[in-house]
């Protein structure tokens, strides 16, 4: 089923198998691009993902937040992610946690502190010490991203122990992780994408 097969509506009802399946078909139709690119890391890549593409969708939102707001840990006090990529993924699973009866709000973890004001890194509601974070990621390639909001997040006094992401490029992300103590699971391997599209 893909998502010209499946309705808005029915992605709000959709089987965990359907939501990946039409936000893999969103992947492969508008965020992947292959030529000559640099990446945010400073490597070179014969491909792209902008997975923003896909995140600022509707439908690709709502898929994307009920399978993310489904492996949350049931004691999850937010999600966060580094401002912009995540920024549409943290309000996709907050959304969809106030439809299932289980708000979960979100923060946004700026690149620089707010230049007035409590010139803080992280926007939105505070939360109490130690609260449990899990941190959200579009595209993960050396994991640096997902890496400095946890140490934000951690820096305010939150734990964060799991980072949840759309794409893994498989380029060092998971092994960062791994080595910081961090569970890391992607919806996506770039592995998958690219043979879904051969």
């Amino acid at each position: 089923m893909n998502t010209e097969q499946i309705s808005n509506s029915s992605l709000a009802t959709a089987d965990p198998d359907s939501l990946r399946q039409a936000l893999l078909d969103l992947i492969t139709k508008y965020a992947y691009v292959e030529g000559d690119f640099v990446l945010s890391s400073g490597a070179k890549s014969s491909y792209y993902i902008n997975c923003k593409q896909v995140t600022l969708r509707a439908e690709g939102a709502l898929a994307l937040g009920r399978l993310l707001f489904q492996l949350l840990p049931a004691d999850t006090a937010a999600v966060a992610g580094l401002t912009l990529g995540a920024d549409p993924m943290v309000s996709a699973v907050s959304v969809v946690s106030a439809m299932e009866n289980k708000p979960i709000p979100a923060l946004i973890i700026r690149k620089q502190p707010k230049g007035h004001g409590t010139k803080a890194y992280i926007e939105g509601p505070s939360l109490a010490a130690n609260s449990k974070i899990v941190v959200l990621e579009d595209v993960v390639t050396t994991g640096g991203s997902a890496l400095t909001a946890v140490e934000r997040l951690q820096d305010a006094g939150y734990q964060v122990s799991q980072i949840l992401a759309l794409v893994d490029r498989e380029q060092g992300g998971s092994e960062l992780y791994q080595s910081q103590g961090i569970e890391f699971q992607a919806l996506f391997s770039i592995k998958e994408i690219q043979q879904y599209l051969a």
